[in-house]
């Protein structure tokens, strides 16, 4: 068992780089990377500011982003713009450099846990990751809490009566749930119980409400599930299923033994076989 997980564990090490080098030469090749989003959002989207920049970014004038100014840049859109506009630009987002000085520089970068600043926001990305963690810990524990618990009890039950409407109706609704995205659940849960079309049962969005730091202990506890009920059912209405399944095909395969046959034949009760002898 530990030298399975130190060889998991080491796997890990070649699975980061390799999904990092990926994603490195994606953005280098594929158009409409950073530089010509940043050129689209100063002539058309930002009034002349580089997205994510907060005062101090690169800001064209209308000299600058005349037409005609410029014909031979290789940059989609900056066509228009002037090539020292242009020129700071590539050397804001690093683009001025060979392709692998960028990429070493990348990875010094990452080992030392510097992830640069946003390119849509005006701030850093660890700052992003340290603001959105504790939520997205919350659903994650929440979510595996749940989905532990109902899915080995019905694929417990599933296999005691296998075949049975029970059964039946159980692994349609869970393959229904399955089969819908997370996102178009999460969008239905909004329009029938957030404020949308029908009812406005739970808010639309926060952890917590505003007045959460003058509520009684109680009623922080309720506000806290009430906010979290939505995305919580959006995000495990998808993960019933593998594990109800799962669970309910071991559980007949384990019922098929020998063992079972021997305990039935002896008079053990049917309880007593499943939770004495099978469960374990």
């Amino acid at each position: 068992m530990g030298a399975y997980l130190i060889r998991r564990l080491l796997l890990v090490i070649p699975t980061l780089w390799a999904i990092i080098t990926i994603n490195f030469f994606i953005v280098q090749i594929a158009p409409g990377g950073p530089v010509d989003q940043a050129i689209a959002a100063i002539e058309f989207g930002q009034g002349g500011a580089l997205p994510g920049a907060s005062g101090e970014g690169v800001r064209a004038s209308h000299a600058q982003t005349g037409v005609g100014n410029i014909s031979d840049s290789h940059y989609r859109g900056g066509r228009g713009l002037d090539p020292e506009v242009i020129a700071e630009i590539t050397h804001r987002y690093g683009f001025d450099k060979p392709l692998h000085e960028r990429y070493f520089k990348m990875l010094r970068d990452y080992l030392s846990f510097d992830f640069g600043d946003s390119l849509f926001r005006s701030a850093s990305v660890l700052t992003l990751i340290k603001d959105s963690l504790p939520v997205s810990i919350t659903l994650g524990l929440w979510s595996t809490l749940i989905i532990y618990l109902v899915s080995i009890p019905l694929g417990i039950r599933k296999a005691v009566h296998n075949g049975s409407r029970f059964d039946v109706w159980s692994s349609a609704f869970i393959i229904i749930g399955y089969a819908i995205p997370a996102f178009l659940f999460a969008i239905l849960l909004i329009v029938f119980f957030a404020g949308g079309s029908y009812y406005d049962i739970f808010p639309l969005r926060g952890l917590v409400s505003a007045n959460f730091d003058t509520l009684p202990w109680y009623q922080k506890i309720t506000d806290y599930l009430w906010h979290i009920t939505l995305p919580v059912l959006a995000t495990v209405i998808g993960g019933f299923a593998a594990l109800t399944m799962l669970t309910k095909n071991s559980f007949l395969d384990e019922v098929r033994k020998q063992y079972v046959v021997t305990a039935r034949a002896k008079g053990v009760s049917e309880k007593n076989i499943l939770w004495k002898h099978v469960f374990r």
